[in-house]
């Protein structure tokens, strides 16, 4: 995965104290959700609003049960609020 300014940008203020803010966080998690999960679009991407959604979605276009979809979305956010 390459890194962009924005990235170095949440990134610095992360490590100078300041936690990301809830759309910062939610920025970043999209950008993996493009880079890990090839089959979401932009439209899919934009209207995902919470992490439910991104299960619900996750097990739709990947052919997964929810509980399997869950528990990749999970390891994907990792804790962050989305």
């Amino acid at each position: 995965m390459t890194t962009s300014r924005s990235d170095v940008s949440l990134r610095t203020n992360f490590n100078a104290g300041q936690a990301p803010s809830t759309t910062e966080t939610k920025q970043i998690v999209i950008k993996e959700i493009r880079a890990k999960w090839g089959k979401f679009s932009e439209d899919d991407l934009s209207s995902l609003k919470n992490k439910d959604d991104l299960v619900t979605q996750r097990a739709a276009k990947y052919g997964l049960e929810k509980s399997l979809a869950k528990r990749d979305v999970d390891a994907l956010i990792n804790g962050r609020q989305f």
